[in-house]
């Protein structure tokens, strides 16, 4: 039985190596003359094609008066445009605007605090509501997703992150001129309908999914806490007073400045025909004027001279949090992460999960990850629940236990091509199928430049020796490098 596992894991190494060694040869780039970068892999096995609009803005992004504003674009770009989601957009445009009128003086009166017009906020708050009701009776519901769903589309959705904003579906390789006429229709013509009721079901999104959710709380307060110079401390769904404060015409300069061709990447992985797609999206996307170059993030965080630690009171079952400061991605040390991250929190046979979870039983899971983005230097995340009755403390000091470990003494070799060969076979899986090929060409050709960084990280990894994991380690995990974040319950202990 050992042979065959063996074996199998042997196959799957030469088929990872191959799929490797044929990408360079498969993804065909394009840039139209607007900027928008096309890549494309032809893949025949099925007629189904996977279209992904990668645009390169996310929460990083925003300045202090747009937090939250790239999470409530996400929303809001499922409305519609002029012709998709309305039944008379000349009828219903006069009352969108009054509504825009209605909602700004609404916030400046909010604004004011205590000296506010208690009377005329009311007066306000209602009128609002009776415009939106109005203007409803135009708005036909999800017209998008039933466009897509009647033609065949699946797994229509979007994602905002701290480092960008995807836009992603998969459909039969017939409808893909359907999905470029759509998609081409949104990017000059979205209409941002329904701004304020939808701005209130992300303000209820955040009270239910971070405020009264004592693990996301901590992870939200644990991130803010570790940069406080770098906008990716701020959350990317935004604090609940920044989301109060943003209006539809906030959010359509945003959009119309940065959610352009010269911002935005597009994968196409399926049953296509490279030239005759590129000549097909030329004719939707190629006459959309560029926008704005996005702004570079200049802020640069302060190295941390110090442990910082939260404790967050809640009744809650006890976590922790464990971070250190690491460098982005392409830099050297950030391909040894990696490596360490496998070897300490990937999968049952980690050492976190040998040690803490199965031979001590001290946690019910540990894992290990890098957050909040890749863009710029991010966190070495190490994350525990304790087993009931272990403490905070005992899970905290055998997780230094192990850290100290990787410092003092060399990984095995054989451990290491383990480890290796683990991530290549990752890697290889993750872009097995259309989708996931698609997510990673648009993700890395954002975050690292180039979709090749997928192809050269194979190389990287296998120079990686024991000796640079002894010396990462010693560089970054440090008490001064660290930032501690934990719930314990009201009068428990740590």
């Amino acid at each position: 039985m050992k042979r065959i596992w063996l074996l199998v894991v042997s196959l799957c190494l030469f088929t990872t190596t191959l799929h490797a060694a044929g990408l360079e040869d498969k993804v065909v780039e394009h840039t139209m003359k607007n900027g928008m970068k096309l890549l494309m892999v032809e893949r025949h096995t099925s007629p189904t094609v996977s279209a992904w609009i990668r645009f390169k803005v996310g929460s990083v992004d925003e300045k202090s008066d747009e937090r939250g504003i790239a999470h409530l674009l996400e929303h809001m770009l499922f409305k519609g445009t002029t012709t998709l989601g309305t039944k008379d957009y000349d009828a219903e445009k006069p009352i969108l605007d009054k509504i825009e009128e209605t909602g700004q003086a609404l916030i400046a009166e909010r604004g004011k605090g205590n000296k506010g017009d208690k009377s005329k906020i009311e007066l306000l708050s209602k009128q609002l509501a009776k415009l939106e009701t109005d203007a409803s009776k135009y708005v036909i519901k999800d017209e998008f997703f039933e466009l897509y769903s009647k033609n065949g589309g699946v797994g229509y959705n979007a994602f905002t992150s701290r480092d960008g904003t995807t836009y992603l579906i998969s459909l039969p390789s017939n409808k893909l001129e359907l999905w470029a006429a759509i998609e081409s229709d949104r990017l000059q013509n979205a209409v941002l309908r329904e701004f304020y009721t939808e701005r209130s079901v992300v303000m209820e999104e955040r009270r239910r999914s971070y405020d009264a959710d004592p693990e996301s709380k901590l992870w939200e307060t644990f991130v803010a806490s570790s940069f406080l110079a770098h906008p990716y401390g701020q959350p990317t769904i935004g604090w609940m007073s920044d989301i109060e404060n943003l209006t539809r015409s906030k959010a359509e300069q945003f959009f119309h400045n940065y959610y352009a061709p010269n911002n935005s990447i597009v994968a196409v992985v399926g049953d296509i025909d490279t030239k005759a797609t590129i000549a097909m999206l030329e004719r939707y996307f190629g006459g959309i004027k560029p926008g704005k170059a996005l702004p570079p993030v200049t802020a640069v965080e302060p190295k941390q001279a110090g442990e910082r630690r939260i404790e967050l009171v809640a009744e809650a079952e006890p976590a922790l949090m464990i971070g250190y400061h690491k460098p982005a991605i392409m830099a050297d040390d950030d391909y040894v992460f990696d490596v360490i991250s496998m070897i300490l929190g990937s999968g049952r046979t980690s050492r976190f999960h040998k040690k803490l979870v199965i031979e001590k039983q001290i946690a019910t899971e540990v894992g290990a990850f890098d957050a909040p983005g890749s863009r710029f230097p991010n966190l070495f995340v190490i994350t525990a629940n304790p087993r009931s009755p272990h403490s905070i403390r005992e899970v905290e000091d055998a997780i230094q236990a192990e850290l100290d470990l990787l410092k003092s003494e060399p990984v095995a070799e054989r451990d290491l091509q383990r480890i290796q060969n683990k991530i290549e076979y990752e890697e290889a899986r993750r872009m097995g199928t259309n989708g996931g090929l698609a997510r990673n060409l648009t993700q890395y050709e954002a975050v690292a430049g180039s979709w090749r960084y997928m192809t050269e990280y194979r190389s990287r990894v296998k120079k990686i020796t024991p000796g640079d994991i002894q010396r990462v380690a010693r560089q970054y995990f440090s008490n001064e490098n660290r930032t501690v974040g934990f719930i314990t319950k009201k009068g428990g202990g740590k």
